[in-house]
């Protein structure tokens, strides 16, 4: 068995919505040995879902090579899906499956990595994990925020 000469990228990552739907964000850490990196956004009117797969294509998109990623994630959905459901997904065409365009775009920007997804216990005390959901939340309340600014 030949060993993997790709790097080896870890990628937190949550989403968050106040509604669902309603103001969202997404939070997330890509790390790679000693480095650490922080990203966020959000939109104004989306699922938690949405910002939950959100995250993970925002991180994938920072990554500049082919990796190995191991995303770690609270949300069962989008874990499941990338560890199992997706390629029964793509069989049927995406049939009676929610947020195609996301899934779409996921695809697209995880081809040229190796990606295994860990499901991780939400407000359970991981490091990472509470990090990532404080980003999210942050963003989501930044996002309401603009909504009242704006009058709607």
């Amino acid at each position: 068995m030949q060993k993997s000469t790709k790097k080896k990228v870890t990628l937190y990552s949550d989403g968050s919505s106040l509604g669902n739907p309603g103001p969202g964000g997404y939070g997330g850490i890509l790390k790679f040995n000693s480095h650490e990196k922080e990203f966020y956004g959000g939109e104004p009117h989306t699922t938690n879902n949405r910002m939950e797969l959100r995250g993970v294509i925002e991180g994938l998109k920072l990554i500049k090579e082919p990796c190995d990623i191991t995303v770690v994630s609270d949300s069962s959905y989008v874990i499941n899906a990338i560890n199992s459901w997706l390629n029964g997904w793509i069989k049927k065409d995406f049939k009676n499956v929610k947020n195609i365009d996301l899934w779409k775009e996921y695809i697209d920007i995880s081809k040229p990595h190796k990606i295994t997804g860990i499901w991780v216990r939400g407000h359970n005390g991981h490091e990472e994990n509470e990090r990532c959901d404080t980003l999210a939340y942050d963003e989501a309340q930044r996002q309401k925020e603009l909504l009242i600014e704006k009058g709607k």
